[in-house]
């Protein structure tokens, strides 16, 4: 069996904290003391693990992301852009995800407890906001990178939903766009609302005010897009443009226009929400609400790292602006 950091602190005679400090080289020990540990390290041939190295030394070096799924659509460009901010920085990335609900939830505080990572990203899986709300108050730095409208009681990343979803609003109305379907997504989240009032308030500016029945809640998903398309039609709603709330409803309801015989932008303009890299490669490429998801992956790992060195995470959300696209799905 391979040596351990107790059979060395057994053998000496000491503590595993202090063979821990002789690890990490501090000079408050014993010489004595600490040319007895070495000795035992060297006769018994112990390799210290580059975790209890860690450890001695009050860091792990790792960084945890918890994330709902890796499969919601714009997940894979945050996490990629915080590995390389992390890895830029000499860390290494422990990723955790909730689809299998509790079980997930119970592995991950087993690392918690275990005091296996420096600090936390988190993209808030639903209903863990007080969970890591009470991580943070009990001293785990956390940064949240947030679509949802939350305004945590610690460090987050977040973007200009509100803005974002005005600015569709006036480029429809410059293509001449006044009869809209609106496709949203669950109405309990904040970044929905935004998007909501922002598209709302672009309107009432043209002395247009929205009917409630040109907004359909979808799931942001490609079969939610599709839906609601189907059900203006079935109830003979006339639109002549669609602005959905994530790139994936969007796309779905292209699907459906043309499959109900539908011109896209002729007949019906489209615009998304995300700008996601497949949006350019929809038929026709989509335009769209760009978020820079990109940046607010960066933008998160590189303030929790921050934190390692002493600089506080503003408690004041960091907020990186949405900028538009204009694509063939509503400029032919």
């Amino acid at each position: 069996m391979p040596v351990t950091i107790r059979d060395v602190a057994q053998r000496a005679g000491v503590s595993k904290t202090t063979v821990s400090r002789v690890l990490n080289g501090r000079d408050e020990l014993d010489e004595r003391t600490a040319e007895r540990v070495r000795a035992v390290i060297a006769e018994l041939g112990y390799v210290p693990s580059a975790r209890a190295v860690a450890f001695a030394r009050g860091s792990t070096h790792i960084v945890a992301m918890l994330l709902p799924s890796l499969t919601w659509p714009w997940i894979g460009e945050v996490v990629q852009a915080a590995i390389e901010a992390v890895e830029d920085e000499g860390y290494g990335m422990l990723v955790f995800t909730t689809t299998q609900g509790d079980e997930s939830m119970r592995r991950f505080a087993e690392h918690v407890s275990a005091r296996a990572f420096d600090g936390l990203l988190v993209v808030e899986p639903g209903g863990t906001l007080d969970y890591i709300t009470r991580l943070h108050e009990d001293g785990l730095p956390v940064v949240l990178v947030d679509d949802r409208g939350h305004e945590p009681m610690f460090g987050s990343v977040a973007t200009t939903n509100r803005l974002g979803a005005l600015a569709a609003a006036h480029h429809l109305l410059e293509i001449g766009r006044r009869e809209p379907l609106v496709v949203s997504g669950d109405p309990r989240f904040g970044c929905v609302q935004e998007r909501l009032a922002g598209f709302a308030e672009g309107f009432g500016a043209a002395g247009l005010t929205l009917d409630p029945l040109r907004a359909v809640e979808g799931d942001f998903t490609f079969e939610s897009g599709q839906a609601a398309v189907a059900r203006a039609l079935e109830a003979g709603l006339h639109f002549d443009s669609l602005f959905a709330h994530n790139d994936t409803m969007a796309t779905g309801a292209m699907a459906e226009l043309r499959r109900a015989g539908l011109r896209i932008p002729d007949d019906v303009a489209v615009v998304g929400f995300d700008d996601l890299p497949s949006a350019a490669q929809t038929d026709p490429p989509l335009t769209s609400v760009h978020q820079p998801i990109r940046e607010m992956g960066q933008a998160a790992a590189r303030a929790l790292l921050a934190s390692f060195r002493g600089t506080p995470v503003p408690r004041e959300p960091i907020v990186l602006p949405t900028s538009f696209t204009v694509r063939a799905s509503t400029v032919g």
